[in-house]
Formats: structure tokens, sequence, C-alpha cells
């Protein structure tokens, strides 16, 4: 199974989403690599993430990223 850090890795592989920082205002993701990381996401973990969890502070960092799979996790 792939880890959150390794799909990010091969959304935007020039970056490194180990450091500690807001991926959104540093300009790390944008919509369209949203959208991308939360299909990935769902089809690796098995998760449905909800249209109101997509928001961008669900995905500033790695930490929140693994928070919102938790969450979803728990959903389905």
């Amino acid at each position: 199974m792939k880890t959150v850090l390794g799909i990010l890795s091969e959304i935007r592989p020039e970056f490194d989403f180990t450091e500690n920082r807001d991926f959104i205002k540093e300009g790390m993701l944008d919509s369209f690599d949203i959208i991308a990381l939360v299909s990935s996401l769902e089809q690796e973990f098995l998760i449905r993430i909800d249209g109101t969890d997509i928001v961008p502070e669900n995905f500033a960092s790695l930490d929140a990223i693994e928070k919102l799979v938790r969450r979803s996790s728990k959903k389905a």
C-alpha cells in the first residue's frame, strides 16, 4: 500500500513534502493537484472523501492529509 507521502510525490515529484510547511500557500499543490490527490487517496485507501472535506486546510500539510484519510476511513 502506498503512503500519503508516496502519492504526493507521484503527483508533484519536484517538491519535498516531508518539510513541515503549508503546501497550498507555498504553491506546492493547486486545485488540479488536490483533485488528483483525492482520487488517488480514495483508490489507495478504499475511502470516500466528502466534498465538504475538500477544503485547503485539509491539504495544507502531510499531517492534515493523513488526518483526513483517517477520518474518511472511519466513515467508510
